[in-house]
């Protein structure tokens, strides 16, 4: 499999959001700008140094693709978080920093329908920049429902505020502060989303908000495929994962039938290989990112043979159900299979 591919960027801005969170924003040189075109909902991955080593960690694009401004990313810093801590307190404008080409599945196909959006704390980024997609590109209504430990604590505050001022009839946004509300209940949520039950749903956070959304949505009876969430975890330190043993390519185990950008493909596989390290070296530019399992941008659907997954930290068990599989994780155990990705 190949290795991820970082590019050097330039911090031309940083922005203090709250006391507890900065935006970045990258300066991208002509040469590159076609590697860092991107889909709202998109997130970069950042290579930061610590002790010696390197931290992949990544951060969701608060930025829209769909008006002309810089790439920006907004990180909240994390008590005992070793990357989160050297990026808001290390970091500086005019640094450059390593960053991998936008990757990420947490995208609208479409912005057609209305929208029920939910963030909790700064999960608000990647909904934020579908949010300003939606309205530039769509025309139906949204819906944000943004919890937050307090009034403090709530990123993007004017910006949201400006928005909703200047789209009273399409989008309303609101704000749930624990310290004044609690805690919000599934109950709660789905009364509030049940007017968008036929909306797309996207929703990024915190994990018990998450699976609180998730609940109320299933409650109000939104159907499973219009429901999207984000989820991220930290991906391992650089060389704290074994790299894949090494593949005889000459001894083909399955062959692989590949749906990819609408077009299909037949790739051999090696006894061994992983789905990804088949089609790339077949030529495919399958989208990937972390190679670690971690990050669910090669997520796709295995509609034919079986796979043992060597590693998941990205996919959850009802996503495992519906048939999804992580591309770079996933070795054929049968001697034919079909895999399909997003389009």
């Amino acid at each position: 499999m190949s290795q991820p591919a970082y590019f050097s960027l330039r911090v031309a801005q940083i922005v203090t959001e709250t006391a507890d969170s900065r935006s970045l924003v990258f300066d991208v040189p002509p040469s590159l700008r076609e590697q860092f075109s991107y889909k709202s909902g998109q997130f970069l991955t950042l290579r930061v140094p610590f002790e010696g080593s390197w931290l992949p960690r990544c951060y969701s694009l608060s930025s829209t693709p769909l008006q002309d401004e810089p790439l920006r990313v907004t990180i909240k810093q994390v008590r005992d978080g070793r990357a989160s801590n050297w990026l808001c307190e290390q970091l500086r404008a005019g640094d450059q920093l390593e960053v991998l080409a936008p990757a990420g599945v947490f995208v609208p196909r479409h912005f057609d329908d209305d929208f029920v959006l939910f963030g909790g704390g700064s999960g608000v980024t990647p909904v934020l920049s579908i949010l300003r997609s939606a309205l530039i590109a769509g025309t139906g209504r949204i819906l944000l429902i943004y919890a937050n430990r307090d009034e403090a604590s709530v990123i993007f505050a004017a910006e949201l505020k400006a928005l909703a001022s200047a789209y009273p009839q399409r989008l309303q946004v609101i704000h749930w502060l624990d310290s004044v509300q609690g805690i919000p209940a599934v109950a709660q949520l789905a009364q509030m989303a049940r007017p968008f039950v036929h909306a797309q749903a996207f929703i990024c956070g915190p994990g018990p908000f998450m699976d609180a959304a998730v609940s109320a949505l299933h409650d109000i009876g939104m159907a499973h495929g219009r429901i999207h969430v984000e989820r991220f975890v930290s991906l391992p330190e650089e060389g704290s994962v074994a790299a894949p043993a090494p593949v005889n390519t000459d001894v083909i185990g399955s062959q692989l039938s590949v749906r990819l950008d609408g077009e299909e493909f037949e790739v051999p596989c090696a006894e061994g290989e992983t789905l990804l390290g088949a089609m790339q070296r077949a030529g495919l530019n399958p989208p990937s990112s972390c190679l670690v399992g971690s990050c669910a941008t090669c997520m796709c659907t295995l509609e034919r043979g079986t796979v043992e997954m060597l590693r998941n930290d990205a996919l959850d068990p009802q996503e495992l159900n519906d048939g999804w599989v992580l591309a770079c994780q996933s070795v054929p155990s049968s001697e034919q299979l079909r895999v399909c990705f997003p389009e």
